[in-house]
């Protein structure tokens, strides 16, 4: 797998009383775009060279957390390995099972379905792919694992999916769920989240 020479890794945050939580969604994904929740496929070639390319070989993370599937555990396993960090793997963070639309593009859906797609992208919330998970009911796996996340207050890398990592940034910018799409988690992208620890402080994003 491509490994390049390790780029400048993002600010580091040190602020007495608060851990940072860098989430990062897994890179390019083999076999094209298409709606892939737990269809397990591995990244591409690219999206090996994109992962590499967000991380730094002298890390301030004390623990890896990361979605069970293929595109992040197994970057998550080399990182992991390299860094010589503990690494733990959290089914409730995995993608939205997609239902009937597991591994079809857009543009065959818009030709089958083209009012149900329609609809799902203009309200994910309240229309779900057929034989899909509800919104609500992935957004309350993923949470309860970002609270089990926050309570281990240790600075933590987590590797995970689009979606997911919308819901915990939409929760902790206290933005509502219908605003979820409105976050932009290009592959390979580091999101930052700091924590305060105190009991009178609160999460920043950046």
């Amino acid at each position: 797998m491509p490994r390049p020479a390790c780029p400048k890794k993002p600010p580091n945050v040190r602020t007495e009383g608060a851990i940072h939580v860098d989430l990062l969604r897994h890179g390019e994904v083999a076999g094209g775009a298409c709606y892939r929740g737990r269809t397990d496929d591995p990244l591409s070639p690219a999206g090996w060279e994109q992962m590499w390319a967000a991380v730094d070989q002298d890390s301030h993370w004390r623990a890896i957390v990361t979605s069970p599937l293929t595109r992040c555990s197994e970057f998550a396993h080399a990182l992991a390995q390299r860094l010589s960090l503990p690494i733990r793997i959290d089914e409730r963070l995995q993608e939205m099972d997609f239902g009937d639309w597991e591994n079809r593009s857009a543009t065959e859906l818009l030709e089958t379905e083209p009012e149900r797609l329609t609809r799902f992208w203009q309200d994910p919330i309240n229309n779900c792919p057929p034989n899909g998970e509800p919104f609500d009911a992935m957004r309350a796996r993923v949470l309860n694992a970002w609270g089990d996340i926050v309570t281990h207050a240790s600075t933590t890398l987590v590797i995970a999916h689009g979606g997911p990592i919308r819901i915990i940034l939409c929760h902790c910018l206290g933005h509502p769920s219908d605003k979820l799409m409105d976050i932009d988690v290009p592959h390979a992208k580091l999101h930052r989240v700091r924590v305060q620890t105190r009991c009178d402080s609160g999460i920043q994003v950046s």
